[in-house]
């Protein structure tokens, strides 16, 4: 991966979850902006798991030197 560059997948795999489960999903969504219990789920998935930001050499200098300036770090 390139540094500074945040890449992405669109490659989809299946999950199984519990019918039950499914069917709760997907009455929750009814009537929100989402169309599917996958894409719920997805977005779910995502804000538990953040993607980690990826710095050049020269963005963690002027990270470290904002934070040495604040007196975070010595």
């Amino acid at each position: 991966m390139k540094r500074g560059v945040k890449m992405t997948s669109d490659e989809k795999v299946s999950i199984k979850i519990p019918k039950s489960l499914y069917d709760k999903i997907q009455e929750k969504i009814q009537g929100t902006s989402f169309s599917s219990v996958d894409g719920y789920v997805a977005m779910k998935l995502e804000n538990e798991f953040p993607t980690e930001p990826v710095y050049t050499k020269e963005e963690e200098e002027l990270i470290k030197e904002r934070l040495r300036k604040l007196g975070y770090i010595e």
